[in-house]
């Protein structure tokens, strides 16, 4: 049996994963106001969980990396999906600061391996010219699970509960592996349902990169590290990763705060300003795609994307500090923020596969997101500090100055974005 357009049904496959994943960590945060006041917990409580979770997002992005590069895409998945699968039906039995923390552990180390294998998978599937795009159709799931998330949760926790709600989402997870198991049965080259047409085509579109990640060597992290325009990748996701994680660690704990919503009325409003980071991740990819194929070269379609990406986020979050004085003001130009953001990240998360090929791509991704992640507990340490002596301005006024710094970034250290010898 062959299959027209394979990649686009593994690419697919991912996005539903991406989609999972994000239901799965925006649940707490949603269902904080029930979960804190039947527990007795407060905000420092949920402060030091998500910290908790980030530290294991972290260190798993850079371990799975390493995993995923080891034993490639198709059992990667299979391992991280099941972990977070399992850890957040554990939340279900959740009885304080402890047990939440030892199971956001799970869920962070699980989790952590979708961004690194979707990096490499793309790498494996797709053509350069294509990459972006892919990536934008990866990240869309985040953006589309975090639109999805709220209302489900809400009419979940209605109906029974935050115990019974974690256990529902997270078999989610698990019942994906079973497609993931039947479609992507191996690498393009040696998959039995692949057309010779669109083997052809990918491998073409790679170039010097036709070589099977398998059989190729893969570099120690120093050997990366030594060429300057790795670095670009994680500093770049130092400064920009924040401005994500912001919105969606701490949304619903600003809508609860400042608008006085509860669960419900946090599941009609946290979805909107995902529907523009949805739109932004499938525009960005396309634009990069499409400059490519007007004949810019990968480094001039990465950086023109990046810096519009930067532009259109940094305008967004101006008027976040000028204009957003209600709840729907507040969650229509988040909105725009969040589309300038996947925008610019698509593009970022794809840098790891045009500088490098095969076994190394996995291990940049992964330590390019623990870099960003790390960036973001350090702001989560801030986030309750700031707003309960001032306000969460400094706040959006902080990440604002962070986005030209992680554009610029990317022009300073990757001279030129292109194959590293």
């Amino acid at each position: 049996m062959k299959v027209k357009g394979l990649r686009w049904w593994i690419i697919g496959l991912v996005c539903l994963a991406t989609i999972i994943n994000y239901i799965d960590r925006s649940a707490l945060s949603i269902m904080w106001p029930s979960v804190s006041e039947e527990l007795g917990m407060d905000e420092s409580d949920y402060a030091l969980i998500l910290n908790i979770f980030m530290v294991s997002y972290a260190l798993g992005q850079s371990i799975t990396g390493k995993l995923f590069d080891k034993i490639g895409t198709r059992f990667g998945f299979v391992i991280s999906i099941s972990v977070w699968g399992l850890a957040t039906m554990l939340h279900g039995v959740a009885r304080g600061l402890f047990s939440f923390g030892f199971f956001r552990v799970l869920l962070g180390i699980g989790e952590a391996g979708n961004w690194p294998g979707a990096v490499k998978n793309n790498a494996e599937w797709f053509p350069v010219k294509e990459r972006a795009l892919a990536q934008g159709i990866f990240n869309s799931g985040a953006s589309l699970g975090s639109v999805v998330a709220p209302p489900l949760i809400a009419i979940l926790w209605a109906a029974f509960g935050w115990k019974v709600t974690f256990l529902v989402i997270g078999v989610l997870g698990i019942i994906w592996i079973l497609p993931w198991l039947l479609i992507n049965k191996n690498i393009p080259s040696k998959h039995p349902w692949i057309t010779k047409k669109e083997l052809d085509y990918i491998q073409a579109g790679q170039k010097s990169e036709t070589k099977d990640a398998s059989e190729s060597k893969a570099l120690s992290l120093t050997q990366i590290l030594s060429h300057r325009a790795a670095w670009s990748v994680l500093v770049s996701r130092f400064f920009i990763e924040p401005i994500w994680w912001l919105f969606v660690g701490w949304m619903p704990i600003y809508l609860a705060n400042t608008y006085g919503f509860n669960v419900k009325e946090i599941g009609f409003f946290a979805w909107v300003p995902y529907v523009g980071a949805a739109l932004g991740s499938i525009s960005g990819g396309y634009f990069s795609g499409h400059l490519m194929l007007q004949g810019a070269s990968v480094d001039k379609a990465r950086k023109r994307t990046i810096t519009l990406g930067g532009a259109i986020m940094f305008i967004g979050l101006l008027l976040t500090i000028l204009f957003a004085d209600t709840a729907l003001k507040f969650v229509l130009i988040v909105a725009l923020v969040l589309y300038g953001f996947q925008f610019v990240i698509s593009n970022i998360q794809t840098i790891p596969s045009d500088l490098f090929k095969g076994k190394s791509v996995g291990s940049l991704a992964g330590v390019g997101g623990s870099v960003g992640v790390f960036s973001v507990i350090i702001m989560n340490f801030l986030v309750p500090i700031i707003s309960k002596n001032y306000s969460y301005i400094p706040i959006f006024i902080m990440i604002a100055v962070f986005v030209p710094l992680g554009v610029a970034s990317i022009f300073w250290l990757a001279k030129e974005i292109k194959p590293i010898d």
